[in-house]
């Protein structure tokens, strides 16, 4: 059973999921976003992080996993992005929780079964995979599928690690 913190990262409105898993099933928890409110990057910045901290004060995660950067048209969005993603890993590291990356690509695959999946698609597949009486907001969405990618992802790898140790065993026996 672990709690999975899933975070997309953004300058002005960072999103964050947290989830349980227990077995095959995962147990919406809780999920928003902070709205930073200073003009200011670096004030901004230390909003992330306090937000991010509170939220780990209160959910406890095990595990933290974020959206990673993309390049965007816009190289200033794209740094400032990537500032806000190291404010929130700031954060998960001082809580000494692992960190987990994936691409957007990689997220809209594990929660609609594609990568050029819309905000709208994500939205519903989470409400529908969560059982959540109304779609979340979008940036609430987008984290909690970073949380379920995550669970995903590792219930993937725990499954073929077990397959390679049942093969191996057989060689050798």
């Amino acid at each position: 059973m672990a709690i999975i913190l899933g975070v997309d990262p953004g300058s002005r409105i960072t999103g964050y999921g947290v989830i349980q898993c227990q077995g095959r099933h995962q147990i919406y928890l809780g999920s928003g976003c902070i709205r930073t409110s200073s003009e200011e990057l670096p004030g901004r910045l230390k909003q992330i992080f306090d937000g991010i901290t509170e939220i780990i004060r209160q959910y406890q995660p095990d595990e933290f996993a974020i959206e990673r950067v993309f390049m965007a048209k816009n190289a200033d969005s794209a740094l400032k992005l990537g500032q806000a993603r190291g404010a929130a890993i700031v954060a998960a590291t001082v809580a000494n929780l692992p960190v987990a990356e994936y691409s957007a690509t990689q997220i809209k695959s594990a929660v609609v079964g594609t990568g050029r999946a819309q905000k709208a698609q994500v939205q519903h597949m989470i409400q529908q995979l969560l059982k959540l009486p109304a779609a979340p907001q979008a940036d609430a969405a987008d984290a909690l599928g970073v949380a379920v990618c995550h669970y995903h992802t590792s219930q993937s790898l725990i499954a073929l690690s077990g397959r390679a140790t049942a093969r191996t065993y057989g060689r050798y026996r």
